[in-house]
């Protein structure tokens, strides 16, 4: 599979795991909703019009892998990798809107409780369809980590976790319907005090998805780790005398390295050539997706800026 045919495929994974999730919360929207109103659970009843909001971050992932996916053209000559980490980015914000949103209820619920006020028994339903939602949205939870795993996307695996803080909150939702039901009137406060629970633990999340993105979309360098690895690489490749300027980002799931090499001032053009194509081969079996931007220059000796890099092949990394 060439690979350009690979990105169609990718492509096609991220759209299809997306319509998947977008299919499953419009039914799960439904389904709380109607076992609200039915089923006389204000809770369930709630949970349903957050659902609603899952829609709208389905279809917002939907756009921004599909737009993610149109590659490399004239005016986006890294291509459009940033789409998902914009992506991933607005997902955080909407989980840290959703952490305060079921915050600020929880507060006003266990303060109403602590006042005198009871909730309402729930029917059986309102149970049912809670722990359908925490089956289904868990499953989706998987599967989305699964294929963004799999296809390097930053979006699906923010997304994935937008699954989980759904099924979280979801079981919150149970707890207190499930608390209602069976434990009785003064312990119907265990539904407002497992939101609040919940709402911490999706704030975490977003901290989790959102500081990568937002170092991304600031084009903080790649890891220590990756770079180092980069460093390996370059100081391994046979005529490779010493390298500087090594810059690195992310855009997307594509990783982006910069560098000058220096080699022997007589080497010929076919021959450095063919060694900035070896790193290029060797960083991209290492990394996965790469782009690089590789310089050659002479190589007229040590400066006084230089550091051993591999002291047994003597090549040097200046800064």
């Amino acid at each position: 599979m060439n690979q350009h045919s690979g990105h169609i495929n990718k492509n096609r994974q991220e759209k299809r795991c997306t319509l998947t999730g977008l299919a499953c919360d419009i039914t799960l929207s439904a389904m709380k909703i109607a076992a609200g109103f039915f089923g006389r659970s204000s809770a369930i009843l709630a949970d349903g019009i957050h659902s609603i909001s899952d829609t709208v971050t389905d279809a917002l992932v939907y756009a921004m892998v599909k737009l993610s996916g149109k590659g490399t053209d004239e005016r986006y000559r890294y291509g459009r990798g940033k789409y998902e980490t914009l992506a991933a980015f607005l997902i955080s914000i909407i989980l840290v809107v959703v952490a305060i949103g079921l915050m600020m209820d929880g507060v006003k619920d266990v303060w109403a409780a602590l006042n005198g006020a009871t909730l309402e028994r729930p029917h059986n339903i309102a149970l049912v369809v809670a722990i359908i939602a925490i089956a289904v949205k868990e499953g989706l939870y998987h599967y989305t980590q699964h294929v963004g795993k799999r296809t390097g996307s930053t979006a699906l695996k923010a997304y994935a976790w937008h699954h989980r803080a759904d099924a979280l909150s979801t079981v919150a939702t149970l707890l207190g319907v499930a608390g209602a039901m069976f434990l009785g009137e003064r312990w119907r406060v265990l539904d407002p005090l497992a939101a609040i629970a919940v709402s911490v633990l999706i704030l975490v999340m977003a901290y989790r998805l959102g500081k990568p993105a937002v170092e991304e979309l600031l084009e903080v360098s790649l890891p220590n780790e990756e770079e180092n690895k980069i460093t390996d690489i370059v100081t391994h490749t046979d005529g490779v005398k010493a390298f500087h300027n090594l810059r690195t980002r992310r855009n997307g799931n594509l990783r982006v390295v910069d560098m000058h090499i220096k080699v022997e001032g007589d080497m010929s053009v076919s021959r450095s050539h063919d060694i900035t194509r070896e790193i290029e081969r060797k960083l991209s079996d290492a990394l996965g997706e790469v782009m690089t931007n590789i310089h050659v220059e002479p190589y007229r000796g040590s400066t006084h800026c230089e550091k051993t890099a591999t002291p047994l092949k003597g090549v040097r990394r200046e800064n």
